[in-house]
């Protein structure tokens, strides 16, 4: 074994012949730094010849001591056990140094100095020694089970990389198809709103220029007339007409009495407003704002986002007062949402109305009388939303303020209505029991077919999260179902005490909360499964529709009462 920092002058106990001089056999450790010295011992483990003081401290140091040392004089019968096995793993840190050890303390194979510098102290495994027979050793056995389990480990990450390396691809993809869509919608939206404004300049303008025409059209003739009259007056007198003169005289005075003139100024007065065009401040400031038109958000699973709350319980805080005195009857909020602005908008089916309350103001702000009965509405981009009207088999897009932008004839009785990236999905009852998937102007995308046996008035529907459920509510089957977009049941949840399911609304955790009991009514929390339910609060009268306000924590209830009510969910 080499030996790390000896000097010359610890060789004067060997025999040191020339370089021409030959010997059977030289140290090879002092070979290692130059000296050529005569061997005069062999280690059976290093497998390599010792001169006297290699020797001797190849017997001193503690990864050597144990060793086959074999002296000078029965060397020559040795000499054949040099290794047949040739090896020439390098060392990582002396790049010249061949690995001949390994240290079972630190688990590192090394080479001479490596050993002598690191390891001193430590029980040294000689390398050629111990790996005789290691081929049927129960640890290569081990390392070959071990290595297999690994590659399969790496195996299944690479496709766990490859299957995520598509959804991040997917992911941008539906991102970027999102902000498309939702630009398409602002874009629409103010290409609507710029018309209206467009065609109100163009009606006045219209107005204004068939008034000036009709002064235009009354001086003329005002002023022919005169030149008329005082021509004849002029012609009368001085042919000694006096008659005829008088006549004339009488008809002229008429006219000067006449205020054809005063009221054709009145009429051009009016026509003297100037047209201008004052930006909406709110949106201005909205659209100098570095997010307005929204935000990146990253997550690393579909779960509630970053400080919203888990809803364990709920409990009545106070009432709404949703009649106005204009009702003919018993309000029947059969839909009610949240807009953005913190107002809420409820269907009154009974007395065919939009109403739209402010819950800061804590006043009732709009109503709007419509041609039949709204059941159910959603919420669309810019606060406009989507009416049902089932008895007219058509939706009406409104604006926040309840006026009509247009309406969307649909075939069949519409009853529940929700809408997601550009799309309204619609409920049809009747003879067409089916989920219609539109367009905001009403083109057709899709049709979800619904067993007319399975689904029996259904009412309401909610989407999933990740868009990959239809939770229908089955009035008359007493039951939530969900179905795939491709028209598969994918779950039901029907127990003997939950009846008459209505209204319903998902929390942030993707579970349920649902209206039902009718008369005995009361809200179910129901997991996204369908397969687990909780019973969050009862003793409530026909409860019919619900929303959330997720700021305030409280959740709105619509029945069939004047009374919408407040319910806190902290």
């Amino acid at each position: 074994m080499a030996v790390s920092g000896r000097k010359i002058s610890d060789f004067q106990g060997s025999i040191s012949k020339t370089s021409a001089e030959d010997f059977d056999h030289r140290c090879e450790p002092c070979l290692a730094i130059g000296q050529q010295i005569e061997a005069h011992g062999f280690c059976m483990d290093c497998q390599e010849y010792l001169c006297k003081n290699c020797f001797a401290y190849h017997q001193r140091t503690k990864a050597s001591k144990h060793h086959q040392l074999i002296n000078k004089d029965n060397m020559a019968k040795h000499a054949i056990i040099k290794q047949s096995e040739e090896y020439n793993e390098k060392c990582q840190v002396h790049k010249k140094e061949v690995i001949k050890f390994f240290c079972p303390k630190h688990e590192a194979l090394g080479c001479n100095d490596c050993i002598v510098l690191h390891h001193r102290a430590c029980d040294i495994d000689y390398i050629p020694k111990k790996c005789a027979g290691i081929g049927d050793s129960a640890e290569f056995r081990e390392v070959l089970r071990e290595l297999d389990k690994k590659v399969n480990e790496v195996e299944d990450v690479i496709k766990l990389a490859s299957c995520r390396e598509k959804e991040l691809d997917s992911c941008h993809d539906e991102l970027l198809k999102e902000i498309t869509t939702f630009r398409k919608e602002i874009n629409d939206r103010l290409d609507q709103l710029q018309q209206q404004i467009q065609t109100n300049a163009e009606r006045k303008k219209f107005t204004d220029k068939q008034t000036v025409k009709k002064v235009l059209e009354t001086c003329t003739n005002i002023s022919s007339d005169i030149k008329l009259l005082q021509s004849r007056l002029q012609d009368y007198k001085d042919s000694q007409q006096n008659g005829q003169l008088y006549i004339t005289i009488k008809q002229a005075k008429s006219k000067l009495k006449s205020d054809e003139i005063k009221e054709a100024d009145r009429s051009l007065k009016m026509t003297k407003m100037q047209y201008t065009f004052d930006q909406n401040q709110d949106l201005e400031n909205m659209l100098s704002r570095q997010n307005a038109l929204g935000t990146l958000t990253l997550t690393s699973s579909p779960v509630a986002s970053k400080g919203r709350k888990r809803v364990d319980k709920l409990t009545r805080k106070e009432n709404i007062n949703i009649k106005t005195n204009s009702d003919q009857d018993v309000c029947y909020i059969t839909g009610c949402v949240l807009l953005s602005s913190k107002n809420i908008v409820a269907a009154d089916f009974s007395n065919e109305k939009l109403k739209v309350f402010d819950i800061e103001r804590n006043d009732l702000i709009y109503e709007k009388q419509l041609s039949s009965k709204p059941w159910d509405i959603a919420v669309m981009p810019l606060d406009d939303i989507a009416v049902t009207m089932p008895y007219k088999d058509q939706i009406v897009i409104m604006t926040s303020s309840v006026l009509t932008v247009r309406k969307i004839p649909v075939n069949g009785n519409c009853y529940g209505i929700a809408y997601h990236q550009g799309h309204l999905y619609i409920l049809l009852q009747e003879d067409s029991k089916c989920v219609l998937i539109t367009d905001t102007y009403g083109s057709v995308q899709n049709t979800i077919l619904l067993d007319d046996e399975r689904f029996d008035k259904p009412l309401y529907l909610l989407l999933s999260e990740n868009l990959k459920h239809i939770f229908i509510s089955n009035w008359g089957s007493n039951s939530v179902v969900s179905i795939t977009l491709q028209g598969d049941i994918s779950g039901e949840y029907k127990i003997k005490d939950f009846n008459s399911p209505t209204g319903m609304m998902m929390l942030d955790d993707g579970s349920l909360l649902m209206c039902g009991g009718w008369e005995n009514g009361r809200i179910y929390r129901i997991s996204s499964d369908l397969k687990q339910s909780q019973k969050m609060i009862d003793d409530l009268s026909f409860p019919q529709s619900i929303c959330y306000n997720r700021d305030q924590q409280e959740v709105y209830l619509g029945s069939i009462s004047d009374q919408m009510i407040v319910l806190s969910a902290k």
